[in-house]
């Protein structure tokens, strides 16, 4: 018996992550990985963190932080959260602030929220993989958003959307060293979105997981805190800001949230009491102690370690890699993204990679909403050490020369 018949046709859009299936490498001890975009470990705040699971249930507070919670969240987080938010220049309060399992629940929710079967919803091309798979269980058409300018006019945003039988409901970027390539906008690419946003009418979802991981140069302002600045406060903003714990604390807790208008956060709210009613009392409890404490130094820390593996990875490519090929250079996060030449298919030079070399990374076609992109390849260096670097990338630019 076979009940394959009668899934629905949204089903036939939810494939397998390549990420996820390449993480399971990271069992095999004699592969070099460069493939999950995935903190270090070892630098987890894990005595901080043991020492506020043992103060919530050692004390007064043990019996709330197993029982029910309300679905926006512990209120102490969500306050915590706003006054985090208004650092980064956008004054709210914790009505703004939704906590959500992960940012990924998140990207979940405001698919659902947004899209009916056949509406668009603009991507950069590249773009995350999760947000691709959290969209399309909710049948969109994908469209490209060029944020280094293009032909594309928001008239012939809305026609193409029209005659797919939809509306163009939503901008989706990571504007802070994007996974998967690194790149960042500066402050004009960031007000041209808003700009594009506002001609068309939609909302926009900024993905900021990677945010606090800048190494050199200023930060720039969210896209929300423009957004806020140029409409009169978060409340008349179109602007959605997805946050998470998991880059700088722990993604094991599944701690995310979102910063939006309060109407956009009440409907949040009853999507999240029709899924899993909330996110775990405990964890939100153990996340705001933690955070109060020790986010800041956290920060600190992970950029001392990464920006010596940024540069060291980006090194070793440039002593290694034969011409023809580039990549990016970050001022933050995770990624390097690389371009191979021309008819290189990056899918087919892992396989050997794997192989021959027992060399790990991401192809770049899981990135492109088309599946296009063939020639390109990403690589995370949060967890490249030396023998990572020294081994790894000479291996890797072997093959590439054939």
């Amino acid at each position: 018996m076979t009940l394959l018949n009668l899934l629905a046709s949204r089903s036939s859009r939810m494939k397998a992550s390549e990420i996820r299936e390449l993480l399971k490498l990271l069992d095999q001890p004699d592969i070099i990985s460069f493939a999950g975009g995935i903190p270090d470990p070892s630098l987890f705040p894990a005595e901080a963190i043991g020492d506020a699971y043992q103060a919530v249930l050692g004390g007064t507070d043990a019996g709330a932080a197993l029982q029910y919670q309300v679905s926006e969240g512990f209120l102490p987080l969500r306050k915590w959260l706003a006054a985090h938010m208004g650092k980064l220049g956008v004054q709210c309060d914790e009505g703004n602030i939704f906590i959500t399992s992960g940012s990924q629940q998140a990207l979940d929710y405001l698919g659902k929220l947004f899209l009916s079967p056949g509406d668009t919803a603009l991507v950069t091309w590249p773009t995350y993989l999760g947000a691709l798979q959290a969209f399309n269980a909710y049948e969109p058409r994908y469209d490209r958003l060029n944020t280094a300018g293009g032909n594309m006019t928001p008239e012939a945003y809305r026609a193409a959307a029209a005659a797919n039988g939809g509306k163009v409901k939503f901008a989706y970027l990571v504007p802070d060293f994007a996974n998967p390539t690194g790149n960042t906008l500066d402050t004009k690419q960031r007000e041209a979105v808003l700009d594009l946003a506002g001609e068309l009418d939609i909302a926009v979802i900024e993905d900021a997981a990677y945010r606090a991981l800048r190494y050199d140069g200023e930060g720039v302002p969210p896209i929300l805190a423009l957004d806020c600045a140029r409409s009169g406060g978060i409340d008349h903003a179109r602007t959605l800001y997805c946050g998470s714990f998991s880059k700088i604390l722990s993604p094991g807790m599944r701690v995310g949230w979102v910063c939006a208008p309060r109407h956009v956060v009440e409907k949040l709210v009853l999507m999240k009491q029709a899924s899993d009613l909330h996110s775990p009392s405990i964890n939100q409890m153990v996340m705001h102690r933690v955070a109060e404490t020790v986010f800041d130094a956290q920060a600190d820390k992970l950029i001392g370690a990464y920006r010596k593996r940024r540069d060291a990875l980006l090194g070793a490519l440039e002593a290694n890699m034969p011409d023809g090929i580039s990549w990016s250079r970050p001022d933050g996060g995770m990624f390097v993204w690389l371009t191979l030449p021309e008819g290189t298919d990056a899918t087919e030079l892992l396989a050997r990679s794997v192989k021959e070399a027992r060399v790990a990374f991401v192809p770049g076609n899981a990135f492109y909403a088309d599946g296009t992109g063939r020639n390109t390849l990403r690589m995370s260096f949060t967890l490249a050490d030396d023998r990572a670097v020294n081994e790894g990338v000479p291996r890797l630019a072997k093959l590439l020369r054939g």
